[in-house]
């Protein structure tokens, strides 16, 4: 580092930032040098999909919940491909993932997987935002198999993991981790890390050699930093559910990762929201990339969920809440939603003393005690689950009826993901949001935000309905309750 020393004070000295740009610039030519080169374009475009006119391929995105793509790049626009309505149009070449895909029985792609698989097989860089439970890790998770077991390189010569998967909170890891091990492609080995877990298992599995990572940012930062885990290997990169890494303060973290990771890597992002810090994070670590969305780009709403948002006294949630689980029906499954991991023990002590099976869910509990009630909710051990907004990512059950917001959420995203753990792969839910005098600014921003996209619908309880203008000037009284239905 080079100093400069002013002659008029011998003893204050000034750093030559110039020089060390410079420096800077020539370490990081240097610590690139030497990488193997990657390959990318694996995509072999079938008769079926080419053939598509314009007309259909716009028909056909609107058919499925309404899909807009975009092309990032700066300059001349690069021409976005069709999408693959069979798993055959774009994975024909590929005899083992069809086989994997066979399978598990699955019927025809995701509008999500349809228009990304073509981006991310040419090797483009992808911005995926579309509501949880559309399918989003099939969508990195296939094309990932394929550019692992594609590279010049052998696996085994690499001296690291090829592909890498960023989630903000172990939930999501494990479950990410769960979907991988699902298939089995070419003797890939994939391993989760996370904060909380067996720390030195999961170093001597890393040792031994892996494929794909697929970590929470602290415990990866933990191994980076200590020279356990080499990311300069890495080809692939996934930064899932974007927004709620950046709402969990991760950003440091992920830069610290990517320091490590070669600068010329594919990279994935996926977000269910679409905020200025995500559109920032994608400036600084995607490049030139496309951008798929499904439904609204500043919410992407969940539209085979009935939302109701009933506007209620404090006081008067517990018994509203009663209410409700009494109303159950034998197969329904709810998540009851609270701000603080207090009332999420208060609230499921109260209901087990009543006999009602139910977990909670928050990060005070030991880890193999938020399994064990991930479990019990996932095989119908009980059909109440009382959680933080720790459980709304990444939380992949597929017969959720209900989710029940007994706190409202801290911001707009966050309900998203709430309401998101309900209505998947198709199915319907429903959600009940109650809302106090004191959420009613973000309350309101949320109604606001569903009557601009055509979405809501206003019933009064106990009341006649009234014009848009006089519903948007009555206040939440305290011995009136108002529901608002979404659909």
């Amino acid at each position: 580092l080079d100093i400069i020393k002013p002659e008029d004070n011998p003893k204050k000295s000034v750093i030559n930032w110039a020089s060390l740009r410079e420096n800077r610039a020539k370490y990081e030519a240097m610590k690139w040098t030497d990488l193997p080169p990657i390959e990318k374009n694996f995509y072999k475009e079938s008769s079926r999909t080419a053939s598509m006119s314009r007309e259909e391929v716009e028909l056909w995105r609107k058919e499925n919940n309404n899909i807009i793509c975009d092309d990032l790049k700066e300059g001349e626009k690069r021409c976005i491909p069709n999408p693959v309505c069979k798993f055959e149009d774009v994975f024909e070449h590929y005899p083992d993932i069809m086989a994997n895909i066979r399978k598990v029985g699955f019927q025809k792609p995701t509008p999500i997987q349809s228009q990304a698989w073509p981006i991310i097989l040419q090797g483009i860089d992808l911005i995926g935002i579309a509501q949880t439970g559309t399918g989003k890790t099939l969508a990195y998770l296939m094309p990932g198999f394929i550019h692992l077991t594609s590279q010049p390189i052998s696996k085994g010569q690499r001296g690291g993991p090829g592909m890498l998967v960023l989630t903000p909170t172990r939930e999501l890891a494990l479950q990410v981790e769960a979907e991988c091990s699902k298939y089995t492609y070419k003797g890939i080995k994939s391993i989760c890390i996370y904060g909380g877990g067996d720390r030195k298992g999961q170093i001597d599995v890393v040792t031994k050699g892996v494929d794909i990572v697929i970590a929470t940012p602290g415990r990866l930062n933990d191994l980076q930093m200590n020279n356990f885990i080499n990311l300069k290997s890495i080809t692939y990169l996934v930064l899932d559910e974007a927004d709620r890494m950046l709402d969990m303060g991760f950003e440091p973290q992920i830069m610290k990762i990517l320091i490590d990771v070669r600068p010329d890597r594919q990279t994935v992002m996926t977000s269910a929201t679409w905020p200025d810090g995500v559109r920032r994070l994608a400036k600084s670590y995607l490049k030139n990339p496309m951008i798929v969305y499904v439904g609204t780009l500043d919410l992407a709403a969940v539209n085979t969920v009935e939302q109701r948002v009933v506007v209620i006294a404090e006081e008067e949630k517990r018994a509203f809440m009663q209410y409700f689980i009494d109303s159950m029906k034998p197969k329904d499954k709810v998540i009851i939603f609270v701000g603080k991991k207090l009332t999420a023990d208060d609230l499921a002590s109260d209901l087990g003393l009543q006999g009602i099976p139910v977990q909670s869910l928050h990060g005070n509990r030991e880890q193999c005690d938020r399994e064990q009630a991930l479990d019990d909710f996932k095989k119908g051990k009980v059909r109440i689950l009382v959680a933080t907004d720790l459980a709304s990512r990444g939380l992949d059950v597929h017969d959720i009826t209900h989710v029940f917001n007994f706190d409202f959420p801290r911001n707009i995203e966050e309900y998203v993901h709430r309401v998101g753990r309900t209505g998947r792969a198709g199915r319907t839910g429903e959600a009940v949001t109650l809302v106090t005098k004191s959420n009613w600014r973000v309350a309101s921003e949320l109604i606001e935000i569903l009557e601009r996209t055509n979405q809501v619908r206003i019933h009064l309880t106990g009341g006649k309905k009234k014009s848009k203008q006089q519903q948007q000037q009555k206040k939440p009284t305290q011995n009136k309750t108002e529901t608002r239905v979404v659909r």
